[in-house]
């Protein structure tokens, strides 16, 4: 998964259409997506654009593939950047997606440790016996008398 943001719709029979959802015959993504046919099945060679296949190798293009077909037509036109260039900032873009997705997890689960161990401390302050007085040490200049009672003696 790359991290955008999917788009659903709900269909009967409990069935959920999402933009990684394999639905557009490839005469549909090329017009979709203003390309030749064959230019989506080199694409598809090259490894920029991977769509699903059918159990007939029928390719099946998705809502993502139809916006990174356009995103590859763009940087291709507009841009100036060669099919490999391409690639590369494909596979960077995905890899940087994959990474902010993990940084989300790993800051859920230290967010989740911070708070476990607030619940802990809280708890262990809470076991703290009431009638136990904190330790202050004597301040400079003032004395300390200790009073022993002297023993008793026997009387006369």
């Amino acid at each position: 998964m790359d991290g955008r943001r999917r788009q659903s719709s709900r269909l009967g029979g409990g069935y959920q259409l999402t933009d990684e959802t394999p639905v557009y015959v490839i005469s549909v993504a090329a017009q979709l997506s203003g390309l030749h046919p064959q230019t989506l099945r080199q694409y598809d060679r090259l490894g920029l654009v991977s769509p699903d296949r059918t159990a007939g190798r029928g390719r099946r293009y998705s809502a993502r593939d139809i916006e990174l077909l356009r995103t590859v037509q763009a940087l291709s036109q507009d841009e100036g950047i060669n099919l490999a260039g391409i690639k590369r900032i494909i596979e960077l873009e995905n890899q940087v997606a994959a990474l902010q997705q993990r940084v989300a997890e790993l800051s859920a689960a230290v967010d989740g440790a911070a708070a476990t161990l607030q619940a802990r401390e809280a708890q262990v302050h809470a076991s703290y016996r009431r009638d136990l007085v904190k330790y202050r040490p004597p301040q400079p200049g003032s004395a300390l008398v200790v009073w022993r009672p002297s023993p008793k003696r026997p009387m006369d």
